[in-house]
């Protein structure tokens, strides 16, 4: 099967609705790889920071994720031999990649690379332009969205458990932020494909809104 024809569910939306967790169960359940294309551009920001490279130097930014040391693992991330897994999830990285994902010529140089990841025997990728730009063929694709407040909840939620000090306020005003910042910029905007099924997880569970995509996906199909 070439990669043309290997199948993908496109799971876009914005930061903290849900969507890595969604992808992860999803494609579990399918046998299929994952992509959180949100991680290229955390990854990319953090190579910036940890080299003191400004956030809005454009050609050196581009030039980091180009060469980005990467390795995707079950147990972890690593950039540049070392585990980042935890690093990534930090809320001043996570602002950092919705800067750097501002930029064009960033998201070129990541572009050839996620679409690599589109596999036998199918994909789910997870990200803010999966079903737009990445993947326009995507046999499904899901605009997961839920409330503000509720998103902010959850990262809260998340921070805790893992040991991180975390002021659900400040989580408030920084994802609305980002979430203007993503949905206005000039490459690559959020905003659902004219072909999206837009799915609103505020008051559903992991497993009823990972049920919903899988009868989506399931609808697809070809009868028989």
């Amino acid at each position: 099967m070439s990669g043309a024809h290997v199948q993908v569910i496109a799971i876009d939306g914005p930061t903290a609705s849900g969507k890595g967790t969604i992808a992860h169960r999803v494609a579990q359940q399918l046998g299929w790889h994952v992509l959180d294309s949100g991680a290229l551009y955390r990854l990319t920001a953090l190579a910036c920071m940890q080299r003191n490279i400004p956030l809005d130097a454009v050609d050196q930014v581009a030039d980091i994720a180009s060469q980005l040391d990467v390795r995707f693992h079950e147990l972890g991330v690593y950039l540049d031999g070392q585990d980042v897994g935890e690093a990534i999830r930090q809320e001043a990285v996570g602002n950092g990649a919705s800067q750097v994902a501002a930029l064009g010529p960033v998201r070129a140089a990541l572009l050839e690379r996620q679409r690599a990841f589109r596999q036998p025997q199918g994909l789910v990728a997870d990200g803010r332009d999966m079903g737009t730009v990445v993947f326009p063929d995507a046999i499904l694709k899901v605009f997961l969205v839920a409330s503000a407040q509720a998103r902010a909840e959850r990262r809260y939620n998340q921070l805790i458990e893992k040991g991180f000090s975390a002021n659900l306020l400040t989580l408030l005003h920084d994802l609305e932020a980002r979430d203007a910042r993503d949905m206005q910029r000039v490459n690559a905007p959020l905003f659902p494909a004219d072909d999206a099924l837009v799915l609103d997880s505020s008051d559903l569970s992991i497993d009823q809104t990972v049920a919903q995509v899988m009868a989506w996906y399931k609808g697809k199909l070809p009868r028989g």
